[in-house]
């Protein structure tokens, strides 16, 4: 949402919005020239806006619910209305699309490519999910042009309320399908069925580039290529582990680009890497151009972000919110970390995704020494009755397993002895990350 707020700022449009929760980001949206307002009221609409409903575009997301009073207010005063989605397949149609789907990994693998574009000096926009680490943004603008269809757009193409659907890519990566967003969805069959209808939408000239297994051939008539970690038309050799960092070599339909050295850490990470070299490839980037790019990216924040690492402590956060998320990313973390035990701080996030996935987070969870859960956070959801962090709890199979304040975390922690600490979830915990982060560096 902040990405398409930047997109109409430079574009010389005026932007107001609203959100329930002021942050870092929402900080920074207003110190950048936007009218940002915290409380559910009318009269904090910007007056400008309010007069002129035939020159006002409202953009929300599904996370708006329709009883909210300025989403009332635009409905009954004749403005136009559109979700996010919409708005954004309007911008990217106007270019060469390459939309980066998936149910896990679609944040990374799309901010991959547009560093490796862009650091190709590839004329590429670019609308992420995430704030990346060597922009400092979600959002690049693309340089001036006179036909726009030149331009390559890179889109995260978001599956939740099926808002990818508004995309017609001439390129598109799909990293995973597993269920998720049952909320919305309702079945896993259902969500096997949007992303299906979304390989459709890919021009018939395109290319899909498919995780290896997800069969989702016969929905698209682009050509198909197969990538994964160890297999397929795209894969890694020779993975290691040097200095801390996952060194692999890229094996592809034209040969081999050896060395890569990723700056971000995890098994999943250099899949993800595999995904984008492949679409980056295909659009013209060379090989050593590839490798350059690959090499110096720095990742998103809140995906594997190494908060602290020194030798007494290591607190990484992540946004790991499904159980194969928190799989991959623990899996990561222990094969970094051998000889240190590992303790988690999970926020579940959702009364529903905690629900239907209990026994697979308390199973990916277990592959901690010591997890310390937080309540649910809700998000846009009303509790559900019998529905709590302890549907988990009773599940996990970790040396030690707890439930906990935020409040409490850091005595926990004392009293735990950590050295490896990460905190993970898609709720609010990170705003305890910069608490956690104070109380190590003051008391060790």
């Amino acid at each position: 949402m902040s990405a398409l707020a930047r997109w109409f700022l430079v574009n010389g449009y005026s932007v107001a919005g609203y959100d329930k929760t002021a942050t870092t980001l929402t900080q920074s949206l207003a110190a950048e020239g936007m009218t940002i307002h915290y409380t559910e009221a009318v009269d904090q609409i910007p007056v400008s806006f309010r007069e002129n409903p035939a020159d006002t575009l409202v953009v929300y997301t599904p996370a708006v619910p329709v009883q909210h009073a300025e989403y009332v207010y635009f409905s009954e005063n004749g403005f136009t209305i559109q979700k996010r989605s919409q708005v954004l397949g309007l911008l990217a149609g106007r270019m060469t699309t390459i939309g980066v789907a998936g149910t896990h990994g679609k944040t990374t693998t799309s901010s991959m490519v547009a560093h490796v574009l862009r650091n190709a000096g590839v004329n590429c926009a670019a609308f992420l999910g995430g704030i990346t680490q060597n922009y400092g943004t979600n959002f690049l603008l693309n340089e001036p042009a006179d036909d726009l269809s030149k331009v390559i757009c890179v889109v995260e193409a978001d599956e939740f309320d099926r808002s990818f659907l508004t995309l017609f890519p001439e390129y598109a990566i799909v990293t995973s399908t597993d269920a998720d967003h049952l909320d919305i969805y309702g079945d896993h069959n259902a969500v096997l069925d949007s992303f299906r209808a979304f390989v459709g939408q890919i021009h018939e000239s395109g290319v899909l580039f498919q995780r290896e297994g997800l069969g989702l051939d016969g929905a698209t008539r682009a050509t198909v290529r197969n990538y994964s970690l160890k297999s397929g038309a795209y894969h890694a050799a020779n993975l290691r582990i040097e200095a801390a960092r996952f060194v692999f070599d890229l094996v592809y339909p034209g040969g081999t680009v050896p060395d890569i050295r990723l700056m971000i850490p995890g098994f999943h990470n250099v899949e993800n890497a595999v995904a984008a070299a492949a679409v980056a490839l295909k659009v013209g980037v060379s090989a050593k151009a590839l490798r350059d790019g690959l090499n110096t990216y720095r990742g998103v924040r809140r995906r594997f972000e190494y908060v602290l690492d020194t030798e007494t402590m290591i607190l990484i956060d992540d946004y790991a919110h499904h159980p194969a998320e928190v799989d991959a990313f623990l899996t990561s973390v222990k094969a970094l970390y051998p000889n240190r035990e590992l303790t988690v701080i999970f926020q579940p996030h959702l009364f529903s995704r905690t629900r239907d996935f209990a026994e697979g987070f308390a199973r990916s969870l277990s592959l901690a020494d010591h997890v310390v859960l937080l309540p649910i956070y809700p998000a846009r959801e009303s509790p559900i009755d019998g529905v709590t962090s302890d549907l988990i709890l009773r599940h996990v199979k970790s040396i030690s397993k707890q439930i906990s304040t935020k409040e409490a975390i850091s005595s926990v922690l004392r009293d735990k002895k950590a050295t490896l600490v990460v905190t993970v979830g898609a709720g609010d915990i990170d705003q305890l990350v910069p608490v956690l982060k104070k109380d190590f560096d003051t008391n060790g």
